[in-house]
């Protein structure tokens, strides 16, 4: 996420959604600047309880030592890019117990290569896509343009046995397609009108969301009949009415709300806090202080309960 504040407008309800990379390739690094507003480093990194295979993080690892803070409660991680930040050690799994996912952000993508990384790496079983087409500042396509591309990802999936996590959906600023179940509606009828009636290949559905109701989001986007990945969440409500979040304890109890949402639904597969580093912060959502030191945030992330 490069550009993390977007204003948008929900049952009169203002609130602020996700904003991904602002590109299809390279790692998103922008946001690396250290920021300890989340509570400082809180001594040693404590073990977690138990880890969680749903346990995810939005944000361009690079520095090995902040995987190794993560890695006793976080399972997974994405930079909004196909491939991992080049200074990610090369026997991360192994090393860390920690995946990693590729995304592929709009339709600019070289399919041989992300093919030929796939391929050579087998233990990828998923790829995220299309972050945020409804958002006029993000992947930016109509439901229309997302058909004439969705059988890319499709041919991608086909070669490699990948399972396709997309599109990444929020509520938006494309104008006729805020909603995000305008845009999905239309997208199923304009892929299904060029491909004889046939639905596209959603393995699972990606959403995001940055304020209060996470469960009743999801809800609404159960009409589809797909499990969920959460791939960006936090709640920045910012309003002056008094839910805003502007303290650590706030985000705090948010973030353990959050959590016992998306470990307690089955319908929620994967999920993914943002983020790792923000500079400013002024919601406390960063998990890392210094060079692999967990915020105090961070420390109740990869403690809080899982499911049994």
């Amino acid at each position: 996420m490069r550009n993390p504040l977007c204003s948008l407008a929900l049952a009169a309800i203002v609130f602020l959604a996700g904003c991904g990379s602002t590109g299809s390739s390279g790692n998103n690094s922008e946001n690396n600047g250290g920021n300890t507003n989340s509570g400082g480093n809180g001594g040693s990194n404590p073990p977690a309880a138990a880890k969680s295979a749903k346990r995810g993080i939005a944000y361009d690892l690079a520095s090995p030592a902040d995987m190794a803070a993560l890695a006793p409660g976080v399972s997974w991680w994405y930079n909004w890019s196909p491939t991992p930040n080049a200074a990610v050690p090369s026997d991360y799994q192994t090393q860390y117990n920690m995946d990693f996912y590729p995304m592929l952000w709009n339709g600019n993508l070289n399919s041989a290569n992300v093919v030929a990384f796939l391929k050579a790496n087998p233990n990828i079983k998923y790829i995220l896509v299309l972050n945020e087409p409804n958002i006029t500042s993000q992947a930016n396509m109509t439901p229309q343009q997302a058909a004439q591309i969705w059988p890319q990802y499709e041919s991608v999936a086909q070669q490699t046995g990948v399972q396709i996590v997309g599109p990444a959906m929020t509520w938006g600023t494309m104008s006729g397609y805020e909603d995000p179940i305008a845009w999905l509606d239309a997208f199923y009828a304009a892929y299904q009108a060029a491909n004889n009636g046939n639905d596209p290949q959603i393995d699972y559905l990606a959403f995001h969301w940055y304020d209060y109701g996470l469960s009743d989001q999801l809800d609404r986007l159960g009409k589809y009949n797909k499990s969920f990945w959460v791939t960006e969440f936090a709640n920045w409500h910012s309003q002056n009415d008094g839910e805003q979040i502007d303290t650590l304890a706030k985000q705090e109890a948010q973030m353990t709300d959050m959590v016992a949402t998306c470990e307690s639904r089955v319908d929620v597969f994967r999920y993914a806090w943002f983020t790792g580093r923000l500079s400013p912060d002024p919601h406390y959502t960063s998990l890392l202080g210094a060079d692999g030191q967990l915020t105090g945030l961070g420390h109740l992330y990869i403690t809080l309960p899982i499911s049994q």
